[in-house]
C-alpha cells in the first residue's frame, strides 16, 4: 500500500499522527509515512478521518 499526501491541501490538524503515530510521524521536521507499520484497514480508517482530505490510499 502506498499513501499519497497533498502538502498543499493538508490542514495540519495532526489527527493522523495522533491516531497512528507508528505510521504517520514527524522526523526532523519532515512528515514521514510508513504504511507497513499497521494493518491496511487501520490506515484506511485514519485516511478517511482526515479533515482536509490530504491523505489518499493508493493500491
Amino acid at each position: 500500500m502506498k499513501i499519497q499526501w497533498d502538502k498543499q491541501k493538508c490542514s495540519h490538524s495532526g489527527n493522523c499522527v495522533k491516531s497512528r503515530p507508528e505510521v504517520f510521524k514527524i522526523v526532523n521536521g519532515q512528515f514521514v509515512i510508513e504504511p507497513d507499520k499497521a494493518a491496511y484497514d487501520e490506515i484506511v480508517k485514519v485516511i478517511n478521518q482526515c479533515p482536509s482530505g490530504a491523505l489518499k490510499a493508493i493500491g
